[in-house]
């Protein structure tokens, strides 16, 4: 363990030196192991002779100085193991560190100093989590704020010691990480350092190691970059580092991140030394990671999960894994990568069953399904709160579905037995409600408009079986794999997933079963399980209305699949239209974006509108986040992943590709669309597929497959044009010769005449060679790389606006560029800071990002005020609050009490530049309406009265001179 390190005069009485640095000495104390002698041997029976605490720990660390004779104790252990681990950490952390400093008693100073970090950190770490902090995490917020100024609105998360490195030299101190800032403070050797960095000014954000520094923590802003070192635990901090600036990025993209602060939880008793925030982050991080791995709908909440293992009957044997048990499922994924997961939607479970343990089979519980299907788990530690916990949710399902059938009673039943075994059962229902599976569409809806019971597809088929020949065979082979697969995995929410239902995805699903399957592996279909009715009431309220969203969709929709005979006429049109014009209702944020109709017509083909739909809300809200909004903002950041991607499998490549420009071309119509504008629709279909099963992973695999099958000459391309013509006459030549669709024209427009015509490419082909050459992607990887991504995209949006609006203002104003841009990074952030500092204040409820960028940002009267007092050279004297509101009642011109940056630009150009004429100009309106209030306005006419009762020019002379005294 550490310890506050006291005074040591004589290091070698009755201790053993066994190793030994320039800074540290490892000894064993004599007595203890092997050997000693007789010394040894007396000074290990008087350590046993002694009580336990007066007993010394067998190993001990020393801090010394080369020229120094004191030395300090800095650790002890009772075991080998211990005191090694604590040797090894400072031989990483600080031995490089300290060769640094010239000064031998700075070294000892700095070394004290981390020493009592770690204690203070370790302490808090140890607190049980229930156990009330005796002040530490108060008396560490008071600080954070004393020191660098922070409102109370102010959140503080957690704290760290660590050293940051200001130049070569490390500073020990505090780290203190805010909602909105992460900030530094160290006092040492009589220097002072004070660190405040927004979140929302954070480009990127690394954890790496290199000759110079430890392990560290690497944070970057537009203008500098700044190193942080030696915490006890790295991997802590930096995980909610990252979670912190994600909220950030967020608040730059829409109001979701203002909202998540607002909902952080505000403690209501006194703050535990792990803080409420805190807990919270690191719930949200799971139930993240949690609804990612099981594709669950957003609201989904993680309760808990344990160790268990899984009978796997296809298997015929315990497969070890956790259950995850949350509000509305039960999930269960293999500690084996792919060798099964598990979803279980509470609304298909029939019975919860505690079994007889045994010792093949300790602690087992039994849970059936409306599908006959019984799942066996075991090794469960807590079973009994585990089957109440269930039961708890159970009745909760029971209660909402009777709510939702007519207000019929359902009651659930707990039946505990004198065994200890207990049962749950669920509510019997009508044995004519939809189960798991597709459900069965409504054929109206309220709007009078027909919605298809089935997809697109089947109402224009062009090719009967006869002339498919072979191909109708090989499709009847493939169904026939996929229901033996049923039988023995299940079919439906409930199936068994493993490595042989990938298999048989990539080997391509057949056109029956192709829009099922999609719902399943989405998750879609829970959505539309829990949420009946709900297409239906959109599409009636959407009906007739008219917006920027529906006029674009109606621009649009006849160049959705304009060669598929289903787009061909009103019937398909229509139930494009109303599918686009539901979600452009639903979700607002994105209402409608280019490429959502050409996925969303292919999802049509092989599902009714309802599925259509509820696809299309997987796909834009959790499949492919931010893909589909006015920046597009989700596809440049899986652009950026595959440009790393490419330098990591295809270095030769990637230089040229950059060379050329043609990643951020290729990106977006590849992934926008899912590779459906850019290969026949009969090959693109199939990736859609393994899509649908394997997420983002699968285009970016797909992708590096295609760079890598045209290298050669995409090496030798001399211009962006020539090296998208090599990828699109390649694309256009994937083939699927497997597809018993009716063959849809496909516009082979990059093919120049008198070249021989390409090679073929089969579209398993290329799909197999992706996995065999790409398969070491991994999901995790993939979004740490897209948070490395997110904070150079956003941040680059965000300078790209800056520069647009600067733009925008006229140069007439006097001011420079420079100037300008200085002047919009202060406004930008008086605004962000009213909208995470301001509560309800009018500027944060009304920010828009789909506003123009000009009008994005804007501010209130209070702001105003700070900025007029710290900017203008008008803002002294008694009268400067006065003198700012009604400077602030002038520019805002359309009286919406705010005002954006153009007209807080203006107010400065009219005290800033501008002759003396144009300055009494400015002067002159202050004192007019609409810059005087309404009380201001009448004392004006009053006095406008007072002037004009008498007529001669003596009497106007000596009223004026009385009201100025006045």
């Amino acid at each position: 363990m550490w310890l506050d390190p006291e005074e040591v005069l004589l290091a070698n009485a009755l201790w053993v030196t066994e190793r030994a640095n320039p800074f540290f000495i490892l000894q064993r104390r004599r007595g203890h192991g092997k050997g000693g002698g007789l010394t040894g041997l007396l000074v290990g029976t008087l350590d046993v002779v002694l009580d336990s605490s007066a007993r010394v720990a067998p190993y001990r660390i020393l801090h010394q100085t080369q020229e120094s004779q004191i030395y300090w104790t800095v650790a002890c252990g009772t075991s080998r193991k211990e005191i090694t681990a604590h040797w090894e950490w400072l031989e990483s952390n600080l031995l490089q560190t300290l060769s640094i400093f010239e000064n031998e008693d700075d070294i000892t100073t700095f070394v004290k100093g981390k020493i009592h970090g770690i204690i203070a950190e370790e302490n808090k770490s140890l607190l049980p989590k229930d156990e009330e902090d005796p002040g530490k995490f108060k008396e560490a917020e008071l600080k954070m704020r004393k020191q660098f100024g922070m409102p109370e609105v102010e959140k503080l998360v957690n704290y760290y010691s660590c050293s940051y490195w200001k130049g070569r030299v490390p500073r020990q101190g505090w780290l203190y990480l805010t909602v909105n800032h992460v900030c530094f403070y160290s006092f040492l050797l009589g220097k002072e350092v004070t660190l405040i960095i927004q979140w929302l000014d954070v480009t990127q954000l690394e954890k790496n190691a290199t000759l110079l520094f430890p392990e560290c923590i690497k944070v970057n802003t537009r203008d500098n970059e700044y190193f942080f070192s030696m915490f006890l635990n790295i991997s802590e901090t930096f995980k909610l580092m990252e979670q912190l600036a994600n909220i950030a990025m967020r608040q730059l993209l829409d109001n979701e991140g203002f909202l998540e602060d607002r909902n952080l939880p505000k403690p209501t008793r006194p703050l535990k030394n792990i803080s409420a925030l805190k807990r919270d982050l690191d719930a949200r991080a799971k139930n993240e990671q949690y609804r990612a791995t099981f594709r669950l709908p957003r609201d989904e909440r993680l309760d808990g999960h344990t160790d268990c293992t899984l009978w796997t009957p296809f298997a015929k044997m315990h497969i070890p894994g956790q259950m995850f048990v949350s509000n509305n499922y039960i999930c269960f994924a293999s500690k084996e990568e792919e060798a099964c997961h598990l979803i279980i939607p509470l609304r298909e479970v029939t019975i919860v069953e505690k079994a007889d343990s045994s010792s093949v089979l300790p602690r087992p519980l039994s849970i059936s399904t409306k599908g006959k299907m019984t799942f066996l788990f075991a090794n469960l530690k807590d079973r009994n709160f585990l089957v109440q916990r269930i039961s708890d949710f159970l009745q909760k399902t029971s209660l909402q579905r009777a709510e939702g059938d007519n207000g019929g009673e359902q009651r659930a039943a707990m039946r505990k037995g004198s065994s200890g075994s207990g049962t749950y059962e669920a509510p019997r229902l009508d044995p004519s409600s939809p189960t798991d599976g597709p459900s069965v569409p409504q054929k109206t809806n309220n709007a009078g408009a027909p919605t298809t019971s089935h997809g697109l597809l089947k109402l224009f088929q062009r090719e009967s079986i006869e002339e498919l020949g072979p191909k109708w065979a090989k499709e009847k082979m493939k169904e026939e794999s996929w229901n033996i697969h049923f039988f023995e995995y299940g079919r439906g929410m409930c199936m068994y997933r493993t490595s042989k239902t990938r298999e048989l995805v990539l080997k391509g699903i057949p056109e029956n079963l192709r829009g099922e399957l999609w719902l399943l592996f989405s998750g879609a279909l829970n959505e539309m399980a829990t949420h009946p009715g709900y297409y239906a009431d959109l599409v009636e309220k959407s009906t007739g209305k008219c917006n920027l969203a529906t006029d674009e969709i109606e621009r649009d929709l006849h160049r959705s699949m304009p060669e598929h005979p289903a787009f061909q006429n009103e019937l398909g049109i229509a139930a494009l239209r109303r599918v686009l014009t539901a979600y452009a209702f639903r979700n607002p944020n994105i209402g409608y974006c280019q490429a959502m109709n050409i996925v969303t017509s292919v999802l049509l083909l092989y599902c009714n509108e309802e599925e259509a739909f509820w696809l299309l809300v997987s796909l834009c809200e959790r499949m492919l986040p931010d893909y589909y909004n006015t920046r597009v903002v989700g596809a440049l950041v899986d652009q950026g992943v595959f440009e790393e991607l490419t330098r990591e499998f295809l270095p030769q490549l990637s230089e040229k590709m950059q060379e050329l420009g043609v990643i951020s071309t290729i990106s977006l119509s590849w992934f926008l669309t899912l590779f459906l504008s850019v290969m026949p629709f009969e090959s693109a279909v199939v990736v859609v597929d393994c899509f649908f099963y394997e997420g983002i992973k699968l285009i970016l695999q797909l992708s590096l497959a295609v760079l890598e099958a045209n290298m050669e000459s995409l090496l030798n391309s001399n211009d962006e044009g020539e090296a998208m013509t090599v990828l699109g006459r390649y694309l256009d030549n994937v083939v699927n010769k497997q597809s018993v669709s009716p063959p849809i024209p496909h516009l082979h427009a990059l093919l120049t005449s008198g070249d021989e015509p390409p090679v073929e490419v089969d579209i398993f082909d290329i799909i197999k060679a992706s996995y065999e050459k790409f398969s070491s992607l991994r999901a995790d990887d993939i979004e740490q790389m897209r948070f490395k991504q997110r904070l150079k995209v956003i941040q680059s949006l965000e300078d790209s606006a800056k520069r647009s609006v600067v733009r925008a203002i006229s140069t007439d104003l006097g001011f420079s560029m420079e100037e300008l841009e200085d002047m919009y990074v202060l406004f930008k952030a008086q605004h962000l800071m009213s909208c995470y500092w301001g509560g309800n204040r009018t500027s944060s409820n009304r920010h828009d990002p789909s506003l123009p960028y000009l009008e994005q940002y804007r501010i209130d009267l209070d702001q105003f005020l700070e900025l007029f007092t710290q900017l203008t050279p008008w803002s002294f004297g008694p009268h400067t609050s006065i003198l700012a509101t009604r400077i602030f009642r002038l520019l805002d011109t359309n009286k919406d009490s705010l005002i954006n940056f153009k007209e807080f630009v203006t107010g400065l150009g009219g005290m800033y530049h501008g002759d003396m004429t144009e300055k009494l100009k400015f002067l002159y309106k202050l004192h007019l309406p609409p810059a005087l209030g309404a009380e201001e306005t009448e004392s004006a006419l009053e006095a406008t009265n007072f002037f004009t009762e008498d007529v001669t020019p003596e009497g106007k002379v000596i009223k004026a001179m009385l009201w100025c005294s006045y």
